[in-house]
């Protein structure tokens, strides 16, 4: 059946839905060895206090997806983390459409970072590469003690130590809005409404 989904901007209306989105960070890195990055409540809340996170429902109030911000060496750099969506809600392209809207509130926040992130997801992949993104060694991605460290709760952390952060099982990509002008910060709208075949 087709159902509308909100992708907004997170804020504190949202804050109901964040164990569920702790619980699928962590069932999706025990799952899925996808090295996704676990995130407490605690983290969760403050991304979302802070505006710097995209959430997706349904018109029912069913959580989707959801998607937040980091950034990183003085504002140098940005990754969009934690795309995670629904076991409901996969296979829609759901998940591009999170993504180009944490890039549009990215570019909007952080006017001439560059924008990168790090994942095993071929989906992941996939999706960045068509929203401009390309891959890149890990040397030429920020040198930010605290990102790496966002690394712990990975369970591929133990590669990233032995190669002294020179490489893992992780594929780095990068994105520079300077060079792609699909992504210029301007965020249209406070909800965007898309129309998905959900079964």
């Amino acid at each position: 059946m087709k159902q509308d989904i909100h992708i907004t901007i997170a804020s504190e209306e949202h804050l109901n839905y964040v164990l569920e989105i702790e619980n699928a960070l962590l069932e999706a890195s025990q799952d899925k060895g996808t090295g996704i990055a676990v995130r407490n409540s605690a983290y969760l809340t403050q991304k979302i206090q802070e505006r710097k996170a995209v959430i997706a429902y349904s018109e029912e109030g069913q959580w989707a997806g959801f998607c937040y911000i980091e950034s990183w060496g003085h504002n140098k750099y940005v990754a969009n983390s934690g795309l995670i969506v629904s076991s409901q809600f996969r296979g829609v392209g759901l998940a591009n459409e999170i993504k180009k809207r944490a890039l549009e509130l990215s570019a909007q926040l952080f006017p001439g970072a560059k924008l990168f992130g790090l994942t095993t997801s071929l989906a992941v992949m996939k999706i960045n590469s068509g929203l401009g993104y390309h891959p890149v060694t890990f040397s030429e991605l920020t040198d930010d003690d605290q990102f790496w460290k966002g690394c712990e709760t990975c369970p591929y952390y133990d590669i990233l130590v032995r190669t002294k952060r020179d490489d893992c099982l992780c594929t780095a990509m990068i994105m520079d809005p300077a060079e792609d002008k699909r992504v210029n910060g301007k965020v249209h709208s406070a909800t965007v409404k898309v129309n998905i075949n959900h079964t």
